[in-house]
C-alpha cells in the first residue's frame, strides 16, 4: 500500500456541518494539538448551506473560511481532510466524492441512511485505501477511557467467557408530544430514527467491547407520536421513536439492545453490562468517568462490584490530560477521536472503527427493521 504524498506542510481539513455535530468536531479539532502529539494540520474551510449562519460558526470555532458548497472544496489542493458532520442522508454523495478525490474522510455515525448507499461507501473507502486515502466512522463512544479499559479487560480475560451483554440508551427530548419536527423525524432525511440514531452506538459497543459480531438478529420498532407540529401544522412522523432487538454473536454471545428517545427522565443515559464467566462489568454514560468491575474468581465472600475511577495515566488516553482524581467529559472523546484519525494518516495505518465496521452496523440495523417489518423471529445478519 502506498502512501499519499503530503501536499502541504500541514493536512488541510474541511467540515461540512456546523450544528451540534458540528460543534462538538469543532471543538476537538480546536484543542486536540494542546493535549496529544500530533501531525500538524489547519483548520481550513468550515461548510453549510446558510451563507450568513456558517460565516458565524467559522468565526466562533475556529475555521480560517466559510463555503456553502462542498463540491467545491473537495477539488482544492489544500485540503487533505473532510470531516462530515452533515445530515445521513448526505454522507455517502459526499464521502465517496471526496475519497475519490485523494482526501481523508471521517464521517459521522451512522455510516449512511440505507444499506446499500453504506456498501457504495465501503467500496470506496477499500479502493481509496489502496492510493494511502483513510476512511473512519465516527463511533465517538470506543474513545470513553472508561469503556476502552473495559474492551481491554475483557479482551485480557478478566471476565472469562463473556456469556451475554446488554445495552440501554434512554433520552427523552422526544417525550413531549408536542416537540417540534425535525429532520430527525422523516425518514427520507434521517434514515431512521432512535434505531439509527442512538441504537447504533449501542451496536457497536457490544462488538467492540466483546470483540464478537452479531449474525442474528429480532427487532421491534415503535413510534409512540406519529405526528408533531411543523411549519405548516402537524406532519407524519416516519421514523421509530424507540426499538428493542436481541442478537446472537459469534462465540455464543447473547446480547440486547433498547434505545428510546422517549424515556421520560433519562437524558443521555447509556448503560452496558457485560457477563461473564469469571466477573461482569457495568457502565452507564452518566457516570463516564466510572467503570464498575466484579471479579469472580475471588471468594464468593469478597464477591461485589467495586468502582474503578478511570482518570489514572495507566488508563486510555489520560496521559495527556490533567493529574488523577480530576475527571474528563464527554467532550473529550471528540478529541481521542480527532488524535486517532490523524495518527492513522500519519502512520498509514487502517483507521478504527473502520468503514467496514460501520457498514457491519448498518447491516444489523437493516436486519433490525427487517424484522420488525415482518414480525420474525429471526433474521440473519448477513455479511
Amino acid at each position: 500500500m502506498s502512501e499519499l504524498p503530503p501536499k502541504n506542510p500541514s493536512l488541510g481539513v474541511a467540515m461540512i456541518g456546523y450544528a451540534f455535530m458540528g460543534k462538538a468536531h469543532s471543538n476537538a479539532w480546536r484543542n486536540v494539538s494542546s493535549f496529544f502529539d500530533v501531525p500538524a494540520f489547519e483548520q481550513k474551510v468550515l461548510v453549510g448551506r446558510d451563507a450568513g449562519a456558517v460565516a458565524q460558526a467559522a468565526a466562533k470555532y475556529g475555521w480560517a473560511e466559510p463555503a456553502t458548497d462542498w463540491r467545491t472544496i473537495i477539488t482544492r489542493d489544500d485540503i487533505d481532510i473532510m470531516d462530515i458532520c452533515a445530515p445521513g442522508w448526505m454522507h455517502a454523495e459526499i464521502a465517496i466524492a471526496a475519497l475519490e478525490a485523494g482526501k481523508h474522510v471521517l464521517v459521522e455515525k451512522p455510516l449512511a441512511n440505507t444499506l446499500a448507499e453504506a456498501e457504495l461507501m465501503t467500496a470506496a473507502a477499500v479502493k481509496a485505501r489502496a492510493r494511502g486515502a483513510q476512511s473512519m466512522i465516527g463511533f465517538n463512544y470506543r474513545r470513553i477511557p472508561a469503556l476502552a479499559l473495559a474492551r481491554e479487560l475483557i479482551a485480557e480475560g478478566r471476565l472469562g467467557t463473556v456469556r451475554h451483554i446488554r445495552a440501554a440508551y434512554l433520552q427523552d427530548w422526544l417525550a413531549d408530544a408536542q416537540a417540534p419536527m425535525t429532520w430527525r423525524l422523516r425518514k427520507e432525511t434521517a434514515g431512521s430514527g432512535a434505531l439509527g440514531d442512538i441504537a447504533s452506538h449501542a451496536i457497536d459497543q457490544i462488538q467492540c467491547l466483546t470483540g464478537e459480531t452479531i449474525t442474528e438478529a429480532t427487532g421491534t420498532l415503535r413510534t409512540f407520536v406519529t405526528q408533531r407540529p411543523g411549519t405548516e401544522g402537524m406532519e407524519e412522523v416516519t421514523v421509530d421513536d424507540a426499538a428493542w432487538a436481541t442478537f446472537w454473536m459469534t462465540g455464543g454471545v447473547g446480547a440486547s439492545v433498547e434505545a428510546s428517545r422517549v424515556a421520560t427522565g433519562q437524558k443521555n443515559s447509556l448503560q452496558i453490562e457485560a457477563y461473564g464467566t469469571e466477573g461482569a462489568l457495568t457502565f452507564n454514560l452518566e457516570n463516564l468517568n466510572e467503570l464498575m468491575f466484579l471479579d469472580a474468581t475471588l471468594p464468593v465472600r469478597e464477591h461485589g462490584f467495586r468502582r474503578i475511577l478511570v482518570n489514572e495515566p495507566e488508563h486510555p488516553y489520560l496521559e495527556a490530560w490533567w493529574p488523577q482524581g480530576h475527571i474528563i467529559g464527554w467532550e473529550h472523546t471528540f478529541t481521542h477521536q480527532v488524535r486517532d484519525f490523524l495518527l492513522a494518516i500519519r502512520d498509514a495505518t487502517p483507521p478504527s472503527p473502520s468503514f467496514q465496521d460501520g457498514l457491519q452496523v448498518q447491516r444489523v440495523l437493516a436486519a433490525v427493521e427487517e424484522s420488525a417489518a415482518n414480525k420474525s423471529t429471526l433474521t440473519v445478519v448477513r455479511h
